[in-house]
């Protein structure tokens, strides 16, 4: 695989890989005990769920332990859940495929074998009715605008399903279309501000697009540097006053592929993931937030790996 997502999953587990033995067992051990008898993975609660499945997988990719029962017990549920046409949700799409090609790649279980050869061709078809006349990706068929999230999303799925990107010249406009004047990207059209999440969307599809332009990078530099708050880590906007490790893991990963990282102060970046880093295992999401799951676990090693790693050092652009 030399997938954008596939690539970037390899660059965070060279950078977990680095860290201590027991920081990378205890996350190991804590994303292990979230695994349900059906083989998947929950969020902070509830049943198993394929989105939350989806960080899991990557989690114990990342740390080297996607392999033996953990694995084949995951391969079971995300065959259960292998029927296309069940969910217009592109986040479950993205999260089945990419955990079979995870389990694929590590553990050596096809989890698509039994698939009729058509299947990327419908499930390409079916991500098409999500397109907009302002050339992006709704969440939904109801939704009546492209949303930048939803349209790296789908560009990501393509890629993945190795299926081409029907006009592609739409999609680079519309993300251009996105930008706000701070230099960030907004969501969707009828957002008032720019935000660090969409903008890491915007700028992940326009290096899909081989479509990033110096100007457009330099901005998203300067942008980015002014969501670090006091607490060391990214803000999602300007409107909130706290950092979140989600908006954290974000912006470092659009950072560093920009060589902007030196745009913040790693450091601080990092002690903000280690304080939400808990003893026992996980990652919680934010400094008043005491509940932790798969899913900030993913964004925490994620975090650790980036900014513990060489990249992480002072660039020169």
């Amino acid at each position: 695989m030399n997938q954008y997502l596939h690539q970037l999953t390899l660059r965070l587990a060279a950078g977990v890989l680095q860290l201590p033995e027991a920081t990378r067992q205890v996350h190991a051990a804590y994303t292990r005990s979230r695994q349900q008898a059906d083989g998947g993975f929950p969020g902070r609660e509830g049943d198993s769920d394929l989105y939350y499945t989806g960080f899991a997988l990557r989690s114990l990719f990342v740390l080297g332990e996607l392999s033996g029962p953990p694995a084949e017990r995951a391969a079971d549920f995300l065959r259960t859940r292998f029927q296309l046409g069940q969910s217009q949700n592109v986040l479950d799409l993205l999260s089945l495929i990419y955990g079979a090609a995870l389990l694929d790649s590590s553990a050596g279980i096809d989890v698509l074998a039994e698939q009729a050869p058509s299947w990327r061709d419908a499930a390409a078809e079916s991500l098409q009715q999500l397109r907009r006349d302002d050339g992006g990706y709704a969440k939904s068929r109801e939704g009546r605008a492209g949303s930048t999230y939803q349209s790296f999303l789908v560009t990501l799925c393509l890629q993945l399903l190795d299926r081409p990107l029907p006009q592609p010249e739409r999609l680079v406009e519309f993300t251009l279309s996105q930008r706000c004047k701070t230099g960030g990207f907004r969501d969707v059209r009828a957002a008032q501000r720019a935000g660090t999440n969409p903008t890491a969307a915007g700028i992940g599809a326009l290096q899909l697009l081989d479509a990033l332009t110096t100007e457009v990078a330099e901005e998203t530099i300067e942008f980015l540097s002014g969501m670090q708050t006091e607490e060391g880590g990214l803000r999602a906007n300007t409107r909130i006053p706290v950092a979140d490790l989600l908006s954290t893991f974000t912006g470092v990963v659009t950072l560093t592929d920009l060589r902007g990282l030196d745009a913040i102060d790693p450091s601080a970046a990092l002690r903000f993931a280690r304080v939400l880093e808990r003893p026992d295992g996980g990652f919680c999401g934010a400094i008043w937030d005491a509940d932790i799951d798969v899913e900030y676990t993913f964004y925490g090693l994620g975090c650790l790996g980036l900014l513990s790693a060489p990249a992480a050092t002072p660039q020169q652009r």
